[in-house]
């Protein structure tokens, strides 16, 4: 598993040794539900909570490789039933370029996730077309 050196238990602000200040009380309800995520413990955050942060490019180094790890072990189940949760996927396909490359291990675990899926949406389709044209000498 990719994720095996994360320790679950502990918080993205546990793991990266910084607390972020509270959230400005104008702050919209996406800012305060992240500062509120990082304070819980990777074991405790939802399908749905990987794919806020992630998509916040919060925890990156922690959850990529959590969120990579759920998307393999559920593509076989997935491409089965010729369903996907298109939302996790896509926030984790359309990350920069530079988290990739500095990852290559994690991009190529991605694409062989993605290639085992079948039926995707067609914004999952484009997604992944665009992610493999950014990184086709990685891949």
């Amino acid at each position: 598993m990719l994720s095996n050196f994360v320790d679950r238990d502990r918080s993205i602000e546990q793991l990266e040794g910084e607390r972020w200040p509270d959230p400005p009380q104008e702050s919209t309800t996406l800012v305060r539900s992240v500062h509120q995520l990082r304070q819980r413990a990777i074991k405790d955050l939802s399908v749905e909570d990987l794919r806020r942060l992630i998509s916040q490019d919060v925890g990156l180094h922690w959850l990529l490789p959590v969120a990579l790890d759920f998307l393999r072990e559920t593509a076989p189940q997935e491409a089965a039933t010729g369903w996907y949760d298109d939302d996790l996927l896509s926030a984790v396909l359309t990350r920069r370029e530079s988290v990739w490359r500095d990852n290559p291990r994690l991009a190529r675990h991605l694409d062989e996730t993605v290639r085992m899926l079948t039926d995707l949406s067609s914004h999952i389709k484009r997604e992944a077309d665009s992610y493999r044209a950014t990184l086709a000498d990685l891949l």
